[in-house]
């Protein structure tokens, strides 16, 4: 397994970085296979450029077979560079293990303003591939946060989950999202919801705790069985 981290890869007129994220599993595909895709949030500061949230993402990937570390860099470095939107500063890391002080790293940066060279001298000092790739370089600190938080498997918004479509929208039964393997919890029990209905939104968003995929909802008031889903970081 590796973790492949990303930030700052967008600018306010165009697609994500949630979507680079999908297309960048699309294309390496048939060589791993994607776990997951997770929005981690960082710290909201006027201080920190960024195109709306301060968001970062972390994908979970799995081998098919014999694949090249070294070619998913140089895919996705590649692929990033020609999808280089103007006012962005992306970031890319790539790691197949994430010691202790880089998920330290991830947490740091939910709480305060961490340098670029803060970011690198960390990387290097564990042998973890992270690099800028236009403007100021400055997603390199959230591409390493993001891959310090997705190896903890704690924190953050599911945009992708395993090979199920994201399809499920507005109200469905609670089986239909049991069914893609994600835990259905309530809020401020924890007890797991097994039967009724639950209204997604527009797209089932789950947390990712525990290394699990989780969906906390609320009971919708006058009801026994249908719910509302929550949105958290």
């Amino acid at each position: 397994m590796i973790l492949l981290g990303l930030d700052d890869t967008d600018n306010e007129y165009s697609r994500g970085t949630n979507q680079l994220a999908k297309a960048l599993a699309r294309l390496l595909a048939s060589d791993w296979r994607c776990e997951r895709i997770v929005r981690h949030q960082l710290l909201e500061d006027e201080r920190i450029p960024c195109t709306s949230k301060n968001g970062s993402a972390s994908l979970l990937l799995e081998p098919r077979g014999d694949s090249c570390v070294e070619k998913v860099i140089e895919t996705c470095r590649e692929a990033m560079l020609v999808d280089f939107i103007e006012g962005s500063d992306p970031g890319l890391c790539v790691a197949a293990h994430v010691p202790r002080e880089v998920i330290g790293f991830g947490h740091r940066c939910q709480q305060e303003i961490v340098t670029q060279q803060t970011a690198l001298s960390l990387a290097s000092a564990c042998g973890i591939f992270l690099t800028g790739l236009g403007g100021t370089n400055g997603g390199l600190i959230g591409a390493l946060a993001a891959i310090g938080l997705g190896a903890e498997g704690n924190d953050g918004r599911i945009v992708q989950w395993r090979e199920f479509p994201d399809d499920l929208t507005g109200r469905v039964a609670i089986s239909s999202v049991r069914d893609q393997d994600i835990d259905v919890r309530h809020h401020s029990t924890g007890q797991l919801v097994e039967s009724g209905t639950v209204d997604l939104g527009k797209h089932l968003r789950p947390n990712l705790r525990d290394n699990r995929a989780v969906l906390f909802v609320e009971q919708i008031k006058g009801t026994r069985d249908d719910y509302i889903a929550l949105k958290r970081k």
